[in-house]
């Protein structure tokens, strides 16, 4: 009986949406998440049409044999497509590495060169999921796009106008909220998330239910084109410039490689004796890179943060000052803020109830209030 609650509750957002419009896009990779919300999207009814992305294809070193995306390798076309054929559904492939290297992987690299660490993930969640298949999905006379993200939407309804809602997901240890936050209202409206009421441990348990192929397959959580580690991928396309490294007392204690190679907090890749060492700063004008070899060291902690190319996501910049929850990155514990804009530079400023670790220019900062996703913006200071 307490199977059948669960499930019912689950599945009553999307009946109540099966019922208004029927067709419905589900991105589908071939891991666990989107198999069972296509699952899940067949069973209450949808009419439900499966999309394998080909993404961007990194060349090998000689630069003429390349090897997939991660989530786009041919095994994981593979499977998706076994499971689209268990669940009699139709599949397709749509190709977008063109607009994958320009718009993902170029605003990485590009990133890199300027010194900061951006958040591919974001914007491929804008661009490419929200972005290129939904345009695709509404021209082809589907109503919505699906994803296996942990996240939540809530459509509110009043006399003047319709808004939708980014919520956290009930799973918080898989909650992917962070990632979604430059989506907007005419996305939302859009968007299907079938797993937002589900725990990841009652999506094996669907998983094993349905007889999915999808259980035991390794998730990564790395980013999906790069093959090996971050700095082998950055050697292939940037031309680094080695400097000095000094710690916070000035003090020399080797050479860089180039400080498009670290990040602020970082630890691994500093090796020298009487370490470890993390990187506080990056000095671009003199090319060296500031360490510290203590953790808690008072340099690591800011309380405060400008953030730029902010979005709202209910469209409408809430009345400021705020306070809010926020995270500065993916897996980052939402403590107490401020915030606050800055007129002339259309810049905002976030103040923390207390000193924060690591604040790294490129990253995302989210901010929330109780559950929902307010918004966000690029870290830049």
């Amino acid at each position: 009986m307490k199977t059948q609650k669960k499930k019912l509750n689950s599945l009553n957002r999307l009946s109540l949406l099966r019922k208004e419009k029927n067709r419905v896009i589900i991105a589908m990779s071939g891991g666990i998440d989107s198999s069972i919300a296509a699952a899940l999207l067949k069973r209450t009814g949808f009419d439900v049409i499966g999309v394998f992305m080909k993404l961007w294809m990194a060349p090998e070193k000689d630069g003429l044999i390349g090897r997939w995306n991660r989530c786009c390798a041919l095994e994981a076309e593979a499977r998706a497509r076994k499971v689209a054929k268990i669940l009699n559904i139709p599949f397709y492939v749509f190709n977008f590495e063109k607009e994958f290297k320009k718009r993902i992987v170029d605003y990485f690299l590009d990133g890199y060169k300027k010194g900061i660490t951006p958040n591919p993930c974001v914007v491929c969640n804008k661009e490419i999921k929200f972005g290129l298949l939904l345009e695709k999905a509404l021209i082809l006379g589907t109503n919505y796009v699906a994803t296996g993200h942990y996240a939540r939407i809530r459509k509110f309804v009043n006399s003047k106008r319709i808004r939708y809602s980014l919520i956290l997901a009930k799973d918080k240890l898989k909650d992917q909220s962070y990632f979604l936050w430059q989506l907007n209202q005419k996305q939302l409206k859009h968007i299907l998330f079938p797993l937002g009421n589900l725990t990841k441990i009652r999506v094996k348990e669907l998983a094993k239910k349905f007889k999915l192929p999808v259980l035991g397959i390794p998730e990564s959580q790395e980013i999906c084109f790069i093959r090996t580690t971050i700095n082998d991928f950055l050697t292939q396309y940037l031309k680094p410039k080695q400097g000095q490294i000094l710690t916070t007392n000035g003090k020399k204690i080797g050479q860089h490689r180039g400080l498009s190679f670290y990040t602020i907090g970082q630890r691994k890749g500093i090796e020298f004796s009487g370490g470890p060492f993390y990187v506080v700063a990056k000095d671009f004008k003199k090319n060296t890179l500031i360490v510290t070899s203590f953790f808690n060291d008072k340099n690591l902690y800011q309380k405060s943060l400008i953030a730029q190319n902010v979005n709202w996501v209910s469209r409408k910049e809430p009345e400021l000052p705020l306070k809010i929850k926020a995270r500065i990155r993916y897996g980052h514990k939402a403590v107490s803020a401020t915030i606050t804009k800055k007129i002339r530079t259309k810049s905002f400023e976030v103040v923390f109830g207390s000193p924060q670790q690591a604040i790294t220019p490129g990253q995302s900062i989210v901010f929330y209030k109780d559950k929902e996703v307010l918004g966000g913006g690029i870290i830049v200071k």
